[in-house]
């Protein structure tokens, strides 16, 4: 957005794209370390993360993947694992029952189906237990690096709508207008670089815009960094 006549003009398709374009290459400056946080050595490890992550931190995760990884080492023993005591294991990652219940089945459909391996395409991904888009993208991105789509977080959410990329709610929606203004090459860049920033400097209740590498071109900057003077008066 522009201001012009103390109005804001509404971007051209061109230039969000290449404000988009100048954002990404900040952040890939400031974070060139950034990628998955979840802890994984293959595929399926990662399906089962992934399926843990759902309103769950990826520190909590990795945390209880630690022992989890040990005690079940591939895909049949997922497969063939006691509900309940599954349920116990994953207990501290919230909504262990249905997360529980989404691997047993999702890795029975893996032996069964698949032959014990993770499919590569968003459609069998999609029709596997407990796996949306969302946890699809992070498969295909992360375990394949295929770019079909953009993984959409809560943080990728947030900082989407208020660096003006997305004024949608719908992280569907969202991922949509990402997609038409990222070029391909980078959407598996850009959700490992937004989680990154959101967890590091764009953080949902005080971001700190004074240390913030793209606060130039962010709408939302100026109103955080005046709530923030404001609060020092």
């Amino acid at each position: 957005m522009k201001l012009v006549g103390g109005k804001k003009k509404k971007e051209s398709l061109e230039e969000l794209q290449q404000r988009t374009g100048s954002v990404i290459s900040r952040l890939k400056r400031r974070y060139p370390e950034a990628r998955c946080a979840l802890s994984h050595e293959s595929p399926h490890e990662l399906l089962i993360a992934t399926i843990l992550s759902a309103q769950c931190t990826d520190e909590r995760v990795n945390i209880v993947t630690k022992d989890l990884f040990r005690k079940y080492r591939c895909v049949e023993d997922f497969a063939s694992a006691n509900q309940h005591e599954l349920e116990q294991d994953i207990r501290t990652t919230g909504f262990f029952r249905a997360k529980a219940k989404n691997i047993v089945n999702c890795c029975k459909a893996l032996v069964e189906k698949h032959g014990r391996k993770v499919p590569s395409t968003m459609e069998e991904l999609t029709q596997l237990a407990g796996v949306g888009r969302k946890t699809a993208n992070v498969i295909l991105c992360t375990a394949f690096g295929i770019s079909d789509g953009i993984v959409v977080d809560t943080h990728v959410r947030r900082l989407s709508q208020r660096l003006g990329f997305s004024g949608q709610d719908n992280p569907e929606k969202i991922e949509r207008d990402l997609m038409q203004i990222i070029p391909r090459k980078d959407w598996i860049d850009i959700s490992h670089l937004l989680i990154w920033h959101g967890r590091k400097i764009c953080n949902a209740r005080k971001p700190n815009c004074h240390e913030c590498p793209v606060k130039g071109l962010c709408p939302s900057a100026g109103m955080f960094m005046l709530e923030t003077n404001l609060a020092k008066v």
